[in-house]
């Protein structure tokens, strides 16, 4: 059998080509799924509604639904939270208390989850369990701890089987939690960074099995929904970009050459002190919070080739490449243009508190998750040709997989035996990384999204503070997690 590259994958399964800048200010997103819809960039970038907490409380309506949407210069007929894609950023404070009326006027069930978020998962709280049916809605309640730390978080759907579908076609929107003490800079960006398949006439493009099982790509990115918008900026501005990759299966190599960048920290994580960085990778799911200081010059914000494996190897052989990568020079996300006189230097980036520590911590348990695909098995349920598990069993909402004393400190192994990488999220609870393929991690590293490279193995340790209840764990390739590949876990 000849080895089956993903563009004959994508080209069998009518996927169609990966999208192709045509002009700043048109772009035309080839052949296949995506043909004849016009998009336009280049204008202005746009940022979804902010609501702001007050006085310790945000309350928020959220109507999930699909229609006519402005989406890339033009109506196109999507999914989305209050008519806006993304939908509205929310701004909280540690303390807070946060009211989400649910509404779905889909025609099938959804809910909501609050990615990152360090909240109960019981009741209506961060309960990826719950079902709000059509013509429904739902009361979520979420308390934000005291202590929980600042960062960049996101909301979207979590309905098991229909995830993927519902992000891809636009339901997402980011929280952003406040630093106690203000990071001085000259502007505060959100960049929202998705991709979908539309049709010449603006509808959700099918989706086949094949790119079901590989993880959708779609043929238009978007960065708050538009396609290389337009950012302005003078010399020596200290511009706050907080970037949430919310892609279903696309990894983001990001760079912005010519500028100076410096990391804050990936998902809740938070450096003591800012890092000097030349590119950021994202995994479906991770966010960034990057200080960028401006230079005089155009700077095209771009996304690089990653490699995220392949699955030629199951289909008789390799194909040595990942889905849909980029050409060398990547993908143009948005424009940075930096003019004018210069601006005074902003003060220090305040120093942030010691990361938490657990390689001294006592380890009350160690486990082991195996990643694994495999033909034939049965079990999955996105492809019918294909599973996808975690230790050898597709998701079952009835079953709880893992069980953990509340308060443990436990350490697991993830391990991943098949040729493509696996974003493993924990909700509720965020992961320190211990060591990446048996190699130790020098410095305290906290995410809630963590990618476990093909035939490899990351080993976390994970403490068990404050709540109680069921939750998920799971592949953020969205496809992955709705063909079976998650697991419940409960601590008491």
């Amino acid at each position: 059998m000849q080895p089956l590259s993903r563009r004959t994958a994508l080209l069998l399964g009518g996927a169609g080509a990966v999208a192709t800048v045509t002009g700043a200010a048109g772009l035309l997103w080839g052949q296949g799924t995506g043909a004849g819809f016009q998009a336009t960039g280049g204008q202005e970038l746009s940022e979804p509604q902010a609501l702001h907490s007050a006085d310790g409380r945000l309350q928020v309506k959220l109507s999930a639904a699909r229609g006519r949407v402005r989406v890339a210069g033009r109506d196109a007929d999507v999914f989305s939270y209050n008519g806006s894609l993304p939908g509205p950023t929310l701004f909280l404070r540690p303390g807070d208390r946060l009211n989400v009326a649910l509404e779905n006027r889909l025609t099938g069930p959804t809910n909501l989850h609050v990615h990152g978020l360090h909240v109960s998962p019981e009741g209506n709280g961060d309960n990826p369990l719950v079902a709000v049916d059509p013509g429904t809605s739902f009361d979520y309640e979420y308390r934000l701890p005291a202590h929980h730390p600042p960062g960049v978080y996101w909301y979207h759907p979590h309905r098991h089987g229909s995830v993927a579908d519902q992000i891809f076609g636009g339901l997402y929107g980011a929280i952003i939690v406040r630093d106690p003490q203000p990071i001085p800079v000259s502007r505060e960006r959100v960049l929202v960074i998705s991709d979908i398949s539309l049709t010449g006439d603006g509808s959700i493009a099918a989706v086949s099995a094949m790119e079901k099982m590989m993880g959708r790509e779609g043929n238009l990115i978007l960065v708050n929904g538009q396609p290389n918008p337009a950012l302005a900026a003078r010399p020596g501005d200290r511009e706050r970009w907080r970037i949430i990759n919310a892609c279903t299966a696309r990894y983001l190599k990001l760079r912005l050459d010519g500028q100076s960048l410096q990391l804050l920290g990936l998902d809740s994580g938070r450096y003591q002190e800012p890092r000097n960085v030349e590119e950021v990778l994202l995994a479906p799911g991770n966010r960034a919070d990057l200080l960028v200081t401006a230079a005089k010059g155009a700077a095209a914000l771009r996304t690089l080739p990653a490699d995220r494996g392949s699955m030629g190897f199951m289909m008789g052989g390799s194909n040595g490449g990942g889905p849909s990568l980029p050409g060398p020079d990547g993908t143009v996300l948005a424009t940075f243009t930096v003019n004018g006189a210069p601006t005074a230097t902003l003060g220090p980036v305040p120093a942030q508190p010691a990361p938490r520590d657990l390689r001294a911590v006592p380890v009350t348990a160690h486990r082991e998750l195996v990643f694994a695909m495999g033909m034939g098995m049965g079990g999955g349920t996105g492809s019918g040709m294909m599973s996808f598990s975690i230790n050898g069993r597709p998701f079952d909402p009835a079953r709880v997989d893992t069980t953990v004393p509340a308060g443990a400190v436990e350490e697991w192994t993830l391990r991943n035996t098949s040729p493509m990488d696996h974003p493993m999220h924990l909700h509720v609870w965020p992961m320190q990384i211990i060591d990446q393929a048996g190699q130790p991690v020098e410095t305290p590293i906290w995410q809630d999204v963590v990618n476990i490279p093909a035939r490899s193995s990351v080993r976390v340790r994970i403490a068990f503070d404050d709540f109680t209840g069921k939750t998920v764990y799971h592949c953020h390739i969205l496809d992955h997690e709705d063909s079976g590949m998650m697991g419940l876990i409960e601590a008491r």
